[in-house]
């Protein structure tokens, strides 16, 4: 843990994760809030998912996009125009009177504006601490991060239910105007100017790190969406076992991220931490409605999840010009978001068919190809072991504000 607390000692590291945290914790809520508030309207699950799917539709359209702008605007005017513009679209959203023609056009708003604070953030990071720091500083990122997929939820159920579905969106709006305000005032989002690429928008996805990252980041997303779905049609979705079920499966990503994550990453890293996921995810169909069981079995399969995706991030951030990060970091975004999306329409439908075991063999599917193709394109993943994880210098000065 040495490794950690050297990084918060950094200056402005400690500020900076729980500035971005703090920023991002309404997208841990919206899904739910959305949901439950179209849900409220429409007395349709169906519809409500329709209206999801317009908003994950403008949210895996902003990555690459908005995070392009950024080396075209800078940060900050990228950072607030999204802010205010997804700030808006949250207040229509919850207090206008809408039709679900509407509520999809505002979803999808609200999704395509969602403020590009990860790939923001990610893209910092290796100008705040020297290269030796930088892979457990993605990972630290990457555990942190659970806590908003743990109390994101947790706080949407208990708003929504006890007060109503207005009040849950507006409690996520006040976050995003908070916690965004926070973030665009830190020092480092105005210090970090990210070069205008001179490569056309898309082209760093074909940088095979990039690519294998993005297609691994799709399938270990489509993995925990499958998983989501089969937890819930195990107990019902009123159930409080099912969010004690994936509170576990993310505190077991958090103990694996502060566990592994000062690791160094060689060729095989990437392989072995999906291969605890899917060991883990092979082992709850053993018995799928289990309590216990799924609670073991999702902590073994958690412990794999941050850890890979700090992978991810190191290996793009060591393969790619600093002008491309926030780019790259962007479409990475867009796979996990896609994997979320078809594993979830997967999942359900073989849940419809076979049960909550449907599920769990889509998730455990996905987790296997997960392991399978790091493995076969393993000669695309660097070997980072003594060597420097920051992004590839780019040919002309990248220019620091003084203020």
């Amino acid at each position: 843990m040495g490794a950690y607390s050297n990084l918060l000692k950094t200056p402005g590291v400690a500020r900076i994760i729980a500035a971005q945290l703090t920023a991002r914790f309404p997208f841990g809520m919206l899904s739910l809030a959305f949901l439950l508030h179209v849900e409220h309207q429409t007395d349709s699950y169906g519809a409500a998912g329709v209206v999801l799917a317009a908003t994950s539709v403008g949210q895996a359209i902003s990555g690459p996009l908005t995070s392009r702008w950024m080396g075209i605007w800078r940060m900050r005017p990228v950072l607030l125009l999204t802010l205010l513009v997804c700030l808006t679209s949250l207040l229509v959203f919850a207090l206008a009177p809408l039709t679900l023609p509407l509520y999809m056009v505002v979803g999808f708003f609200a999704g395509l504006s969602v403020p590009p604070i990860q790939p923001a953030v990610r893209t910092i990071y290796p100008k705040m601490v020297n290269s030796t720091q930088l892979t457990p500083l993605f990972s630290l990122d990457a555990s942190a991060q659970e806590i908003i997929w743990v109390a994101g939820p947790v706080v949407t159920t208990f708003v929504g239910t006890q007060v109503n579905t207005v009040a849950a969106i507006l409690v996520a709006a006040a976050f995003l105007i908070g916690g965004g305000a926070w973030f665009i005032a830190s020092p480092e989002v105005g210090r970090v100017r990210i070069p205008q690429s001179k490569r056309a928008f898309g082209k760093v996805l074909m940088r095979p790190t990039v690519l294998l990252s993005t297609m691994t980041g799709f399938l270990l997303i489509g993995t925990c969406a499958a998983v989501e779905a089969g937890v819930i049609s195990a107990f019902g979705d009123g159930s409080p076992n099912s969010g004690f079920v994936l509170a576990i499966f993310a505190i077991g990503s958090l103990v694996g991220g502060l566990l592994l994550g000062h690791l160094a990453v060689g060729p095989w890293s990437l392989p072995i931490r999906m291969l605890i996921v899917f060991i883990g995810i092979i082992l709850t169909i053993v018995m799928p409605t289990s309590f216990v069981w799924l609670c073991v079995t999702l902590l073994i399969a958690g412990v794999g999840i941050a850890p890979a995706l700090a992978v991810m991030f190191a290996i793009i951030s060591s393969s790619v010009r600093f002008s491309d990060t926030a780019e790259a970091y962007g479409w990475s975004g867009t796979g996990q978001l896609i994997g979320a999306a078809i594993g979830s329409a997967i999942a359900g439908a073989l849940i419809d068919s076979k049960g909550t075991v449907g599920g769990l063999y889509v998730a455990a599917a996905f987790a296997l190809v997960g392991v399978l193709v790091p493995v076969v394109f393993k000669r695309w993943l660097p070997d980072l072991r003594g060597t420097d994880a920051s992004p590839l210098a780019d040919t002309e000065p990248v220019p620091i504000q003084t203020s």
